[in-house]
């Protein structure tokens, strides 16, 4: 049976588009076939969008300079599969080398003005046909032959598959809006692909009250359906009141801006899109035409008079600028709805998961190939929640909490991470698969585009900012994995295991204030405040304490460690995984130099200084004065693994570490010469371990001499 007459039909005779499938189940041998079907009708419609394409010529006219020729994207899914399976361990073998190369990369926008005239010797079209043909077959013996266990979570081998799918449901989408920007001349119309006729009056738009509500976003790692990695983790908000326009923004509503000088009036553009639009020389929208019968609207196959009850297609820069305008003319605070009050709209509207029968939306291909007036599908007290086009939001896309990147696709999301990605919600009428469900994360950047235009919302309420960046500086990295990251070799974390053993040898004594004096990163000081009252981490490097900064703040840092040359892995370290949310609060950070400290820092019960001292400009000064910051009876916590260096103290200020009067004079002996007069040691000397990771094969194995010091009384 093909997949194609595996599929139910709806009312205009056309098949379905097969639903994204739930991956759990008893039944393996169904479940196999339950994704032949999807793999089978999803790769064929792939094809079938480029028999758009009049002559093998279209294939190789690029649509827009930023990106590869429409060859690139016919070959670049198939590859995709090879690439993935092969790292999954499905296959042990590549069908083309050649081919899984150059089709492996695309090209991302990485700016409007980013040319690239690279050339690249693509092969015939037959070739990637023939070649395609080759891949399809393969994924169909691996799903009849490979092992299946159910469920498939994102840790099965399967996953690669389900993977693969997925991304060529997104290059669907994205290759048609490159056939849109291609020249007609090299473009047909297409039984497969008729876009729809329906066209009338432009309804008035207007707001509906949203009331306030809580919104709860993040897919559980069980889940039972694919998702792409920035889907996963938990996201809660409260959300205040708004409005929102009943409709999406229609090409009539648009209409007025274009009108009254929207595009000549530099006020109304954020920096960015007004430098965008400077450079493109935009009047208007892109897909908008101005021919001597009026306004057309170029479709993905052909031209058309304006449909002016249709949706508007614009990137954010034009959204915004709208919005911009339209809070001038109306004195109310117009703008884009953010990530949260979208999830709030789909909550209100009660839309539901798109099931098998016809979508109650302009979305999954299930009506035609273009957009519809605005008000044909209702949602609750809205219209096109869901589908029609995809909608912009003022959110630039950002982790959720308890985000991890797939190991198999570490750069599907991480990328985005730069505050230059915004969102997108809602799916459009090519959206299909995991493109349409609620969980759903896409982000482009802001002079893209996308089949999607926009609904605006009237609020008062600040947009959020989200942190999203990962550090990527190795110092910052190293460290806060030294900190907040694995241990390695079965060595304990070592600011932890200062911390308990500090926290050990002051038995009953009073836990107050607690100095953590070259706090790095501040995993010690997080540890101490579990015990004392108030905890001060003072570092002299600014970067540093920035971490331990957002740490309190945020409860997160995410970084990028060195997995081998360029290649890295993302982390995400979170203080309420490590038991410490709860006591930051208890913590303050601030910048000093241990050798010149403020007379703010005093009345402390514990001082605890972890690898300083053999990094000090003038260790003997630091430790000179240090029991002036401590109360009688105070505890002094100094560990150092004593390796002096010149590029840190001068040879005359180590402290240990050379002959004295022709003996050899350590380190502790310069430390009791030192604090004998003002402590009494009171533990050890003993070396506590430590280990720097470097890379996934390269570690730095360490001992620190700890003592501990009472002051006297």
């Amino acid at each position: 049976m093909t997949a194609e007459n595996a599929l139910k039909k709806h009312a205009s005779g056309n098949a379905l588009y097969l639903r994204t499938p739930i991956l759990d189940g008893k039944d393996s041998t169904a479940k196999r076939q339950e994704i032949a079907d999807y793999f089978n009708f999803t790769f064929e419609r792939y094809e079938s969008l480029f028999e758009v394409l009049k002559s093998d010529q279209g294939f190789y006219q690029k649509s827009i300079p930023l990106r590869h020729p429409l060859i690139f994207y016919f070959g670049h899914t198939a590859t995709f599969f090879v690439n993935k399976m092969l790292l999954a361990g499905l296959i042990d073998k590549r069908i083309n080398p050649k081919f899984e190369s150059m089709f492996a990369v695309g090209v991302d926008e990485m700016s409007w003005d980013d040319l690239n005239d690279e050339h690249y010797d693509w092969p015939a079209v037959e070739e990637v046909k023939a070649y395609r043909q080759q891949v399809k077959t393969m994924i169909n013996k691996v799903i009849q032959k490979a092992p299946l266990k159910l469920p498939i979570d994102w840790d099965n081998p399967w996953w690669a598959i389900l993977m693969g799918i997925e991304h060529e449901q997104i290059h669907l989408e994205t290759s048609s809006v490159l056939i849109r920007q291609q020249q007609l001349e090299w473009i047909k119309t297409h039984p497969k692909w008729q876009p729809f006729t329906k066209s009338s009056a432009a309804p008035q738009n207007s707001l509906v009250t949203i009331p306030a509500g809580k919104v709860s976003i993040g897919k559980d790692y069980a889940d039972t359906t694919y998702g792409w990695d920035n889907e996963y983790g938990q996201h809660e908000a409260e959300i205040d009141n708004f409005q929102a326009s009943k409709f999406l923004v229609s090409n009539q509503e648009f209409l007025a801006f274009v009108e009254n000088d929207g595009y000549q009036t530099d006020s109304y553009w954020q920096p960015e899109g007004l430098e965008w639009r400077q450079f493109t020389q935009a009047e208007h929208p892109t897909f908008w035409l101005k021919t001597k019968q009026g306004w057309q609207l170029r479709l993905m196959t052909e031209c058309i008079a304006m449909p002016w009850d249709w949706p508007v297609d614009v990137n954010y820069h034009e959204a915004k600028a709208f919005c911009e305008w339209k809070a001038k003319q109306t004195g109310e605070s117009v703008r884009l709805p953010t990530e949260d009050e979208w999830y709030r709209l789909y909550d209100h509207a009660g839309v539901e998961e798109i099931a098998e029968e016809q979508a109650a939306a302009n979305i999954h291909l299930d009506y035609a190939a273009s957009s519809c007036p605005v008000n044909e599908f209702k949602h609750g007290d809205l219209f096109d929640v869901v589908g029609n086009v995809w909608q912009w939001v003022e959110t630039p896309t950002y982790p959720f909490d308890g985000f991890k990147v797939h190991p198999i696709y570490d750069d599907f999301t991480t990328p985005t991470f730069d505050g230059r990605h915004n969102l997108i919600k809602g799916g459009s009428w090519i959206s299909c698969g995991n493109e349409t469900r609620r969980t759903a994360r896409y982000a482009f950047r802001r002079h893209f585009f996308q089949h999607a235009g926009f609904r605006y919302v009237v609020s008062d309420a600040e947009v959020e900012e989200h942190g999203s960046n990962y550090e990527t500086d190795s110092m910052l990295s190293q460290y806060a994995e030294f900190h907040y990251g694995d241990s390695y070799f079965d060595v304990p974390n070592f600011p932890q295991t200062l911390a308990s053993l500090a926290v050990e040898q002051m038995g009953e004594h009073k836990k107050g204030k607690a100095l953590d004096i070259g706090c790095a990163v501040g995993r010690a000081s997080f540890e101490l405040a579990k015990h004392f009252d108030h905890v001060t981490g003072v570092d002299f490097s600014a970067r540093l304490i920035n971490l331990g900064v957002q740490m309190a703040q945020q409860g997160v840092v995410r970084y990028t460690i060195t997995d081998e040359g360029e290649l890295v892995h993302y982390e995400e370290r979170r203080l309420d995984q490590l038991g410490l949310d709860k006591v930051a609060e208890k913590v303050e950070f601030m910048q000093g130099d241990a050798c010149n400290l403020k007379s703010i820092y005093t009345g402390y019960d514990l001082i605890l200084a972890a690898n300083l001292i053999d990094r000090l400009y003038k260790p003997a000064q630091f430790l000179k004065t240090i029991h002036e910051r401590l109360n009688s009876g105070g505890m002094l916590l100094l560990a150092s693994p004593y390796t002096w260096l010149e590029a840190h103290t001068e040879p005359a200020q180590w402290l240990g570490g050379f002959k004295k009067d022709g003996e050899s004079f350590t380190t502790l002996d310069g430390l009791k010469a030192l604090l004998e007069p003002h402590f009494d040691l009171v533990r050890g000397p003993e070396s506590v371990p430590f280990v720097i990771r470097e890379t996934s094969r390269k570690f730095q194995h360490t001992l620190s001499e700890v003592t501990v010091w009472k002051r006297k009384t």
